[in-house]
C-alpha cells in the first residue's frame, strides 16, 4: 500500500509538472508560431501552425528594429558597466572587510541601506542633475548602473571576505606586496565564485532594463529593451514584424544563457554557499 501511495504521489508531481511547464512555455509558443504567420493568419487563428512560413517577417524586423546597431548598445553598455561594477565593488568590498573600524561599519551599513531605496523615488532629481552636467548619454548610463549595481555586489563581496584568511595579507605584505597587487594578484582572484554571481545578477537587470535607458538615451543609441518599445509603438497594429522582432531580441539571451550555463549554475550555486 505505501509503495503504490508513493507511485501515486509521483505520478501526480509528474503531472503537475508537465502542466506547469507547458504553462511556462505557452507565451514562447504563440510568440514563435505568430512571428511566422501573415498579418491575416494570426487574426484567422493565433494557436494553430501556419500554412506558409513568413520569414520575410523576420528580414523586415531585422532592418527597422536595426538590430546590430541595438545590439552593439545593449553589450557595450551592459559590459561596461559589469566591469566597473565587480571592479569598484570587490575592491570596497575588501576594503570595509578587512578595517573594522566604526567608520567602516557605518559606510557599509550605509550601503546596505541603500538597497532599500526604490529607483522611482530618485528617478526625477537623478535625471535632473545628469541633465544639467549633460550626461544623459551612454557614458551617464553607465555611471547610473554603477551606483545602483555597487549596493548589493558589495554586500555579497564583503559576506565573500569572511571565507578569507587575514593570514594571506598578512604573508604577501611580508614577502613586499602592497595593498594593489595583494589584492589584484591574491584576493580577486579567490573571489572569482562570488563576482561570477556579481556577475550574472547584474546583467539580468541591466540587460533587461527598460525604465533607466528610457530616461536617459535617445532613440539613436537606444538598447534592444528600448528599441523594443519604440518598434512595438511603431507596428502596433502588425503583430507579424512585432512577434517576429521580439524573437530576434530574445536570440543574443539565449545564445549567451547556452554557452554560460555551466558558468552560471557553477557561479550561483558557489556564491549562495559562500
Amino acid at each position: 500500500m505505501k509503495k503504490n501511495k508513493e507511485k501515486r504521489n509521483l505520478i501526480s508531481i509528474e503531472v503537475l509538472g508537465i502542466v506547469l511547464g507547458l504553462l511556462w512555455i505557452s507565451p514562447f509558443y504563440l510568440m514563435i508560431v505568430n512571428a511566422f504567420k501573415s498579418k491575416r493568419d494570426i487574426f484567422e487563428g493565433v494557436l494553430g501552425i501556419p500554412e506558409t512560413f513568413q520569414f520575410q517577417n523576420f528580414l523586415q524586423a531585422f532592418i527597422d528594429l536595426e538590430f546590430l546597431k541595438s545590439l552593439f548598445n545593449s553589450v557595450l553598455i551592459t559590459g561596461l558597466s559589469i566591469f566597473f561594477i565587480i571592479i569598484f565593488s570587490s575592491m570596497a568590498g575588501y576594503a570595509l572587510a578587512r578595517n573594522k573600524s566604526k567608520l567602516s561599519g557605518i559606510m557599509f551599513f550605509i550601503f546596505v541601506a541603500a538597497m532599500l531605496i526604490p529607483f522611482q523615488s530618485v528617478m526625477i532629481p537623478l535625471v535632473s542633475l545628469f541633465g544639467m552636467a549633460d550626461m544623459l548619454n551612454a557614458g551617464g548610463l553607465i555611471f547610473m548602473y554603477l551606483g545602483f549595481g555597487c549596493s548589493l555586489s558589495i554586500f555579497l563581496y564583503h559576506g565573500a571576505m569572511t571565507g578569507v584568511s587575514r593570514t594571506m595579507d598578512e604573508a604577501a605584505i611580508i614577502d613586499g606586496a602592497n595593498r594593489l597587487q595583494l589584492f589584484w594578484y591574491i584576493i580577486f582572484p579567490l573571489l572569482k565564485p562570488i563576482s561570477v554571481t556579481v556577475g550574472i545578477l547584474n546583467v539580468i537587470w541591466i540587460w533587461n532594463d527598460y525604465l533607466l535607458p528610457s530616461l536617459v538615451l535617445s532613440e539613436s543609441n537606444a538598447t534592444i529593451p528600448l528599441k523594443m518599445f519604440y518598434f512595438f509603438g511603431q507596428y502596433t497594429k502588425q503583430w507579424h514584424l512585432a512577434l517576429a522582432g521580439l524573437t530576434i531580441a530574445i536570440i543574443p539571451v539565449i545564445i549567451g544563457y547556452f554557452f554560460a550555463q555551466r558558468q552560471i549554475i557553477k557561479g550561483v550555486s558557489e556564491g549562495a554557499v559562500k
